[in-house]
């Protein structure tokens, strides 16, 4: 379906979402429409934040606002859906456009599968209407199914296109970029030679893709590694849970602008806890690069002084590899928490891959390394 149509049936003037690879359409044509105009569309840090941010906007306006996201991000909008909105609490109206990824009977990635085979049951117990878009659906099919949902929004319920893949279309392909030179994948490449024999943690997306890469070009084993897949947001914390049970190893966390935005709290944990075995770097592009590139609200952040404000021992922000070289061979050398913020271009080839390793292995592989030098007599 053509994605001016879909908006236009849609009737909203307020969007708010976190971009999605199988939404890139909608995502594209909101950025060509109204560019990051704070109105009419926000990026925002979850789709938590998403849907609170959309309920301030009807409660100003009265008006029905539209909350883009993937499917993963259902868990993200539970409490707010099932306590905020719900008709039982304030019945607030709300559409929702959520592509669906794992969609069963199509191959996907390992963290999508569970996920999509739950995603409209979890809508349906959330009280959430839902219809699907398909790559052959018709307009008069949407029209239908908006028009169904009328009547629930005017009594305060909520109601969401579940987009399959292909659904929408717009012949506009957003193209974003940076005034960065560095790339992330040479980033990554120097955090591992540097970090040696240490154990990293990379976040979601092509972050993780990068570091397995690096390591089968290099002929290394992956033992040291363990690879986030889904769960964006969440590497930082998985990561302080291993520096502080695994205190004779040094824990490098290699984070991403747009993940270690959706769960900031996690770096007040983190100052709090203060592992002095732990580096966490935030490679900042300032975008969603592995859903497609629309930006993030980091550009506006300055995500040093926050790691500095929340306890971080040490806190540095680099745009060079000089810099960059210097200030990681600092922290492999540091006895203390280090926060290092590097700022990169968009962009990743073409022919990047996927690991191999499958996420049941890696955990295996990664737990067996940790096991060398736990410290049993901590627990």
């Amino acid at each position: 379906m053509n994605v001016e149509a879909f908006a236009g049936l849609l009737g909203a003037d307020f969007y708010t979402g976190v971009p999605d690879s199988q939404l890139r359409g909608l995502c594209d044509y909101l950025m060509d429409v109204y560019g990051t105009n704070p109105r009419h569309h926000v990026i925002a840090a979850n789709e938590g934040n998403c849907v609170a941010l959309a309920a301030g906007y009807h409660l100003a306006t009265g008006n029905v606002p539209v909350v883009y996201l993937q499917n993963s991000g259902e868990g993200n909008i539970l409490n707010p859906v099932a306590s905020l909105l719900n008709s039982q609490v304030y019945g607030i109206p709300m559409l929702f456009v959520i592509g669906w990824r794992g969609e069963p009977g199509l191959p996907d990635e390992p963290q999508h599968k569970y996920q999509g085979s739950v995603t409209l049951r979890l809508l349906e117990d959330m009280g959430v209407a839902s219809s699907v878009l398909g790559p052959d659906g018709t307009a008069e099919e949407a029209q239908a199914a908006m028009a169904g949902f009328r009547p629930l929004l005017g009594q305060g319920r909520q109601a969401a296109f579940v987009v399959r893949k292909h659904a929408l279309r717009y012949e506009k392909k957003g193209a974003y970029a940076n005034q960065n030179k560095m790339r992330r994948e040479d980033v990554i490449r120097r955090i591992a030679a540097v970090a040696g024999e240490d154990v990293l943690i990379s976040t979601t997306g092509k972050a993780s893709r990068e570091l397995f890469e690096a390591r089968e070009l290099n002929g290394q084993s992956h033992e040291r590694d363990f690879l986030t897949v889904g769960s964006m947001g969440h590497s930082s914390s998985i990561a302080l849970g291993v520096a502080l049970h695994a205190p004779g190893k040094k824990i490098w966390c290699i984070d991403g602008d747009g993940a270690v935005l959706m769960h900031m709290g996690a770096m007040a944990a983190i100052g709090w806890a203060a592992p002095e075995n732990m580096v966490h770097v935030v490679i900042n592009n300032e975008a969603h690069e592995s859903v497609g590139g629309m930006p993030t609200a980091a550009k506006a952040a300055d995500l040093t002084a926050v790691a500095g404000a929340c306890g971080y021992g040490f806190a540095v922000c680099v745009d060079n590899a000089f810099e960059l070289e210097k200030e990681l061979k600092a922290a492999k050398a540091r006895k203390g928490l280090s926060f290092l913020e590097v700022k990169c271009a968009i962009g990743a080839r073409a022919d990047l891959g996927r690991p191999t390793l499958g996420a049941a292995d890696n955990k295996r592989q990664f737990m067996d390394f940790l096991k060398k030098g736990v410290d049993k007599s901590l627990f």
